[in-house]
Formats: structure tokens, C-alpha cells, sequence
């Protein structure tokens, strides 16, 4: 795999190394984060001695997109992915912006809303070439292995 990165995504056809193997790796980080964003809801009831398990829903979703937001504008992917060693890049080849990290974040967040959007988008990382998800296809990014 070419460390070096152009000004646009990696082409899947020239450079398969850098989409072999993600959907499995994001299917995986997937899992990783939602139990990170799990621990962290259950902590965070317990420090309010278990009053916002109330309202655990709504503070999981907050987390969940706070987490997701915050560790793909800071790193280029949640710690999940960073585990298995996969990233988000935009559609220049950078990593995402704050702004694009948020946009996804909340493009990521309606998909997974409803079930039909989340099945379009999970058949689209299986059978696309670059296994771009929904948000990532409306945004143009794309979950790539970490160039090294």
C-alpha cells in the first residue's frame, strides 16, 4: 500500500489495498464504539446516582453523536476504527474537516434512525467498490485502511 495520499480518494481499482478488508473492519469498529458509547452512559448514571437512565435514550444518542463527532474531527475515525486500524478521509483524501465530521455524524445518526436507510446503506459498504456508506456516499467520503 502507497503511503502517499493524492488530492482525491484512493481509486479502488488501482489501489485495492486501501479498501481490502473495511467493511468487516467497520462492521467491527462499529460494535467497539457501541460499547464504548454504552460504558459511558452507564457511567455517567451511575455519577448521577442512576437519573439519567430515565432518560437514557436521548443521553445515549447525545453521546453517541458528541463521541462520534468529536473523535472523527480529531483523529480521522472513532477510536473503533482507529483499533482496526481504518479512517475517514473526505473526498479531497484528507482526513474530515469539523465540520465534515459533524455532517456525517448527524448524516450517520438519520440512517441509523430508520431501518430501511440503515440496510441500503450497510448493502452499499458490502457491494460498492470503495464500501462507502450512505452518509459517506452524500458527503463523498470514505472509510479506507490507514495509509502507513
Amino acid at each position: 500500500m502507497s503511503a502517499i495520499m493524492t488530492n482525491t480518494l484512493p481509486d479502488p481499482h488501482h489501489d485495492r489495498s486501501f479498501y481490502e478488508g473495511v467493511p468487516a473492519k467497520r462492521l467491527f469498529a462499529w460494535l467497539v464504539d457501541v460499547i464504548i458509547v454504552t460504558v459511558i452512559t452507564f457511567t455517567l448514571g451511575l455519577f448521577t446516582f442512576s437519573l439519567l437512565w430515565w432518560v437514557w435514550p436521548m443521553v445515549y444518542i447525545c453521546v453517541d453523536a458528541l463521541y462520534r463527532s468529536v473523535t472523527i474531527a480529531s483523529g480521522g475515525a472513532t477510536l473503533g476504527m482507529r483499533l482496526l486500524n481504518i479512517e475517514l478521509r473526505g473526498p479531497t483524501g484528507m482526513r474530515l474537516s469539523r465540520g465534515e465530521a459533524i455532517l456525517h455524524t448527524g448524516l450517520f445518526m438519520v440512517a441509523i434512525a430508520f431501518v430501511l436507510l440503515q440496510l441500503i446503506s450497510i448493502l452499499m459498504i458490502a457491494l460498492g467498490p470503495r464500501h462507502q456508506s450512505l452518509p459517506d456516499m452524500l458527503i463523498g467520503s470514505a472509510a479506507i485502511n490507514r495509509p502507513g
